[in-house]
């Protein structure tokens, strides 16, 4: 069976399960053949062995069921990235890419900061804002032991020097610090969302998902809690649910943040907002 065929074939097999089967028949093929998807279209005649077909198809049934294909390969496109991904971490979505952009925009290009990524699973964010402002030191947490060795990992694979990654629960690892800017992607789902039952987001790690009991826990705690370890003057960005930014806004200006607002993604959708701690006021002139 050559390489067309055998696409032709999957792609009939995946119709129910993917919204653009083609494509991942040629990912999920490719990764098997340790090739591209450059190469498939190159050599659509060539005969996959007996071994690869049925490595493939053992994939193949693997997202028919549901796994997502990020897990079926160990990796996932993010920003300028190829990331390693796992089980223990949340996929990197192109979502949380806009918020990478909005947080560029904030930083200098050769400033020196220090800056915090909460919640760092794959590392995706701090990754990128590391490679993006080399001069910055950045500091990306997470509760999850397994989810640091994979952001770590990335970090090694991708030759980042200027993270560091720390153990513990959003804030507390930055534990008497005080930061130029501190950004999150952080668990927004209702806990009672029907969505977490459906597709990949079975597969994926509730924690970093779901914050009971309304999905705003979490988003509140840092509110609350990143004033005190941010600099006068320094930047708090938050993603968010697609219907949650007057929530969020509400909850930047009760604590005291100022220049508060939210931005749309490439789909209309609010979905990252931002405050910043006063800065000092300067004495009056007499």
């Amino acid at each position: 069976m050559t390489v067309e065929t055998t696409l032709q074939q999957a792609s009939r097999k995946l119709a129910t399960a993917a919204e653009t089967p083609r494509l991942e028949a040629e990912i999920l093929l490719a990764h098997t053949l340790g090739k591209n998807r450059t190469w498939l279209r190159t050599w659509p005649e060539h005969r996959p062995s007996p071994e690869q077909r049925d490595a493939f198809n053992h994939l193949l049934e693997r997202r028919t069921a549901g796994e997502p294909i990020a897990y079926l390969t160990g990796e996932r496109d993010f920003w300028d990235m190829t990331l390693h991904v796992s089980p223990d971490t949340l996929i990197p979505r192109p979502e949380t890419e806009r918020l990478v952009e909005l947080v560029l925009e904030h930083i200098p290009l050769e400033a020196d900061w220090r800056i915090a990524d909460l919640g760092t699973g794959s590392g995706a964010i701090a990754l990128a804002l590391a490679r993006a402002r080399r001069a910055c030191h950045v500091i990306a947490t997470d509760t999850s032991d397994a989810a640091l060795q994979v952001a770590n990992d990335n970090a090694e694979r991708l030759g980042v020097g200027n993270v560091e990654f720390r153990p513990g629960p959003w804030l507390a690892p930055l534990a008497g610090e005080r930061l130029a800017l501190i950004a999150s992607n952080p668990p927004y789902v209702h806990p009672d969302d029907p969505h977490l039952s459906r597709g990949d987001l079975r597969f994926e790690p509730a924690s970093a998902l779901g914050s009971a009991p309304d999905g705003l826990h979490d988003i509140r705690e840092i509110v609350r809690e990143a004033h005190k370890h941010l600099l006068p003057g320094g930047w708090l960005l938050l993603e968010h649910g697609y219907d949650q930014g007057a929530i969020v806004r509400d909850l930047l200006a009760t604590q005291g943040y100022c220049e508060v607002a939210t931005h749309t993604d490439l789909g209309g959708h609010e979905r990252v907002s931002r405050g910043r701690t006063p800065l000092p006021t300067p004495p009056a002139v007499l």
